[in-house]
């Protein structure tokens, strides 16, 4: 096998409606040269048996959502998702198609497969996560065993995971600059941010266990004139343990279309996560997006954000409260922030997202190159 496979089948960890990121970038770029398949975790809704729910979001992308019974064992589980696989697999040609992984626990539905190439896109390290499933570090070893190529999401994760397949690249998060561009030059703000006087800081991804709510609250309190625009779903963590001072606004979540015009009103933009194991390997894409969209940024010490960003001194690193206070201040006193931006931008010049699909594809079709001339040579 020479060229590439018809077919892309995506098995993803995240809801393709669920905060726009790294799968949803990639695929939609990629859709243009593959008929690509998003295939999201089951449902437990099904009364009448288990089914395939495909629904059409791109012109060649459809989400397919499994719905299956409640109550099921894992086991039970397993054998029902591995059913269902065989069944949307058997008037293809598996040799049609290419299987990108982002969660290994696919892998235990997916594993009597055969497609023409094995992709696996380690966005993180998932093991390390709340609430991980026991066999997923095993199912990881075993996928990689079976990819044909490997992407991590950043530096730091491909440090730690290099040594174990000898076709991995690192591909850190990338970013549609023409997109978040748009917020140095927005002039309305949305109506639920248009209602909050002064000065803003605001945080957008997903509030859970990485996020700092002890720092956030420690900013607020001692700076009560300033507000904090927090965007994004709330999960994995009790609602009730938010800080709820007046000066915090939770917003709720936003479509990607709308971030542009949250950031222009921000005067700073937070990346406030925890150092822990779930942070450990992280590589947020919204530090080239805040970046982009001309805002300073303030965040703490993420391995990825330190090198190249702060390395770079594009942004501020901040280890405590009086750290993040100290830094806001000094970007609310800059009134000169034109050589500042020309650096981001020349930083930022070649990153796009356009170009990672590139580079990937190019991985993968020496992959194919170098699978053919193994398959020779055996």
């Amino acid at each position: 096998m020479k060229k590439l496979p018809a077919k892309l089948l995506c098995l993803s960890h995240l809801r393709w409606d669920f905060v726009y990121q790294r799968p949803q970038h990639l695929l939609t770029r990629f859709s243009e040269m593959f008929k690509t398949y998003f295939l999201e975790e089951p449902i437990h809704d099904a009364t009448d048996g288990a089914y395939l729910h495909l629904s059409n979001r791109l012109p060649n992308l459809w989400v397919v959502v499994p719905h299956i019974p409640k109550g099921l064992s894992k086991l039970e589980e397993k054998l029902m998702m591995k059913q269902l696989m065989d069944k949307f697999m058997e008037k293809e040609d598996s040799e049609d198609f290419l299987f990108w992984y982002y969660t290994p626990m696919a892998l235990s539905f997916t594993e009597q497969l055969s497609p023409a190439l094995t992709v696996y896109d380690c966005m993180d390290e998932l093991s390390l996560f709340k609430n991980a499933p026991a066999e997923l570090k095993d199912l990881e070893k075993r996928l990689i065993a079976k990819s044909d190529v490997v992407f991590t999401g950043g530096q730091s994760l491909y440090e730690a995971k290099k040594q174990q397949h000898a076709n991995m690249f690192p591909f850190p998060s990338s970013i549609d600059k023409s997109h978040f561009v748009k917020a140095r030059t927005n002039k309305v703000q949305p109506a639920d941010q248009a209602q909050v006087e002064g000065i803003k800081l605001g945080f957008y991804g997903v509030i859970d266990e990485r996020f700092d709510i002890n720092l956030i609250k420690a900013v607020a309190d001692a700076r009560p004139e300033w507000n904090f625009m927090l965007i994004g779903p709330v999960l994995k963590i009790n609602r009730e343990h938010l800080p709820k001072n007046k000066n915090i606004h939770y917003l709720g979540q936003k479509s990607y279309e709308q971030l542009p015009a949250y950031l222009s009103g921000w005067d700073v933009a937070l990346i406030p996560f925890m150092l822990n194991d779930s942070t450990k390997f992280i590589s947020p894409t919204k530090t080239p997006e805040y970046l982009s969209a001309g805002k300073p940024v303030v965040s703490t010490a993420i391995r990825d954000v330190v090198n190249p960003y702060a390395k770079n001194k594009l942004v501020h690193i901040g280890y405590t409260a009086e750290d993040f206070i100290d830094a806001i201040e000094l970007e609310l006193n800059n009134k000169n922030k034109k050589e500042w931006l020309a650096k981001v931008d020349a930083f930022l010049a070649k990153n796009s997202w356009d170009n990672t699909c590139e580079s990937m594809l190019t991985c993968i079709k020496n992959s194919i190159k170098d699978k053919h001339k193994i398959s020779i040579a055996s």
